[in-house]
């Protein structure tokens, strides 16, 4: 998992003086949002890196035939109670088989990372009161699953059907 300090992000939101650009210029590592993406797909260099902010409501199939050029695609948790982002993720993952960056925004807890990380999230953006440290400690928590995710898709006992599973 990428921890993402925001003061050293190589990828800029583009805003001008009342909010998002409506048409920003291409750039490599431009973060934008749905609408902005939407404005300037179509003029977009290839091979340019670009990412998206998918909100959380907004459905994953939108950027279906878009996936292939974009780098990263940046899920926002608007509060830490809202799951909806965990099914953005996955789906991503495995119905559309995004291999680019999937990042977790907003609201992203320490309690939250070994869901994250087994719903297809490869990188985080914590919430300022968050530590680095008592996240990465967050993901050695469970040392296997017996469901199948997008990391492991057998389940535990499918991988290990010869030998009990045995914490390391």
């Amino acid at each position: 998992m990428k921890f993402i300090d925001s003061q050293n992000d190589r990828w800029q939101q583009v805003q001008g003086e009342d909010g998002p650009q409506s048409h920003p210029t291409p750039a490599p590592h431009r973060l934008l949002t749905l609408e902005q993406w939407h404005a300037v797909r179509a003029e977009w260099p290839q091979g340019v890196a670009v990412g998206v902010m998918l909100p959380n409501d907004a459905e994953v199939e939108d950027l279906a035939e878009d996936l292939p050029r974009l780098a990263l695609v940046a899920l926002k948790f608007p509060k830490w109670v809202d799951g909806r982002a965990y099914s953005q993720a996955r789906l991503l993952r495995t119905r559309y088989g995004y291999k680019g960056e999937i990042r977790a925004t907003g609201e992203v807890l320490v309690d939250m990372l070994p869901l994250l990380q087994r719903t297809g999230f490869d990188a985080v953006q914590l919430r300022g009161d968050q530590k680095v440290e008592s996240a990465r400690r967050a993901l050695d928590f469970f040392g296997g699953h017996y469901q199948g995710d997008t990391v492991h898709p057998q389940p535990l006992f499918a991988r290990h059907e010869s030998q009990p599973y045995v914490r390391s």
